[in-house]
């Protein structure tokens, strides 16, 4: 929606990027603080682009799931992991959101007060510039336009490519299976994600763990048939497709990171804000909403304290998972990065699913590294040893 072409008056808060992050953020200020003035400016022809956003029920808190519920399109009670040689169902709660569905809860919310086609330019912690030449005020400007590279960043890759299948028959599935890793290994370590939509109609996402970004469409569309064969499964249309390159953390530093950010605040994978394993970004898109509904004024200057806070608060809790992504990306040969994963399932249903929602209390922590080790321990301490931005040996 393109209604907004000038702004007299003073907005209380710009956000700019119409993404999952932003668009909680703005949507949970316009509930809560219905006098505020808001406005979304996002490049794009709409909000939300083309993704579906999942979480494990134990990711959020009671609150979090009740606000958060218009937003999900589908549910399960369970989901499925398969590897070489070890399957298992866990009986943890699944969820997931689609930017359809995410964009009907934002438009009906905010309205006119979202710019669509409106790529900016410049910004500050209170001005933006678009790229017509518009120069807008704010009392605070929120940027949410996603990861960028950043020197003070190590990262490795999650990529996929997904596909939204109308089938010719039942498909059979109940659940989910978020990691089907007894495909051929490829390119790092690989695995298949398939949600069961309907009882005709699945989204199958071949997913890679990579050292490098690079994303072959054409071979995972290829991998998706031979998948869909392999099952059985008849494709009757094509519905949409997506692909994204997720960043997986594997070691930086944070300080460095938002002093280079020119005191703009920032929110979701800007923000470094992320599982640092699974790249899964919704709960702390969700967690960081509720935090700025619930700061006292919004000023630049809080609005940046308050992110930078957050961000640099669950990064240090999370050193943990980027020791491990160290070993899932250095220690193994490419082939055998399943293994890891593989052997991180032979955990209780609880400890996995505190896991996902990267609240690992010390004894877990313990108990995933004990046992026989899934890579070689020479190699093991070796990556463990290396610096955490170079790569080279400390």
């Amino acid at each position: 929606m393109n209604g907004v072409q000038r702004h007299d008056r003073l907005i209380d808060v710009a956000f700019v990027g119409g993404g999952l992050a932003n668009g909680l953020a703005a949507y949970r200020l316009a509930r809560s603080r219905p006098e505020l003035s808001i406005r979304i400016f996002e490049a794009g022809d709409t909000v939300g682009g083309n993704h579906t956003w999942s979480f494990h029920a134990g990711d959020l808190s009671a609150g979090e799931h009740e606000w958060l519920a218009p937003f999900v399109a589908w549910g399960w009670d369970a989901y499925d992991v398969r590897f070489p040689h070890r399957q298992r169902q866990i009986p943890t709660g699944y969820r997931s959101v689609s930017s359809d569905r995410f964009r009907d809860v934002i438009e009906a919310e905010l309205g006119e007060r979202i710019e669509t086609g409106a790529p900016v330019h410049t910004l500050t912690p209170t001005t933006i510039t678009l790229e017509d030449g518009r120069e807008i005020s704010a009392g605070c400007v929120i940027d949410g336009r996603g990861h960028a590279p950043s020197p003070h960043l190590t990262l490795g890759f999650q990529k996929f490519l997904g596909q939204e299948i109308e089938l010719a028959a039942p498909h059979g599935l109940s659940r989910p299976i978020i990691m089907d890793a007894t495909v051929t290994q490829a390119d790092g370590y690989r695995f298949v994600y398939v949600l069961p939509l309907t009882a005709t109609r699945l989204l199958i996402e071949d997913t890679y763990y990579a050292d490098g970004p690079a994303l072959a469409e054409d071979r995972l569309r290829s991998s998706i048939a031979d998948y869909l064969a392999h099952h059985g499964w008849e494709a009757k249309a094509i519905i949409r497709e997506e692909r994204g390159v997720l960043p997986i953390a594997l070691d930086g530093d944070i300080e460095a990171f938002w002093a280079g950010k020119g005191e703009v605040p920032s929110t979701g994978l800007a923000a470094a804000l992320f599982h640092p394993t699974t790249g899964y970004s919704l709960p702390d898109a969700v967690r960081l909403a509720d935090r700025l509904a619930g700061l006292p004024e919004l000023s630049a200057a809080g609005v940046f304290a308050a992110t930078r806070a957050h961000s640099v608060a669950a990064w240090r809790e999370r050193g943990f998972f980027r020791m491990l992504n160290r070993l899932l990306f250095f220690a193994g040969v490419p082939s055998q990065r399943y293994e890891i994963l593989q052997h991180f399932h032979r955990l209780p249903d609880g400890l996995i699913a505190r896991f996902y929602a990267a609240k690992l209390s010390r004894l877990d922590k313990l108990r995933i590294v004990t046992g026989r080790p899934p890579v070689p321990f020479g190699n093991a301490l070796k990556v463990l040893a290396r610096h955490r931005l170079t790569g080279e040996l400390a």
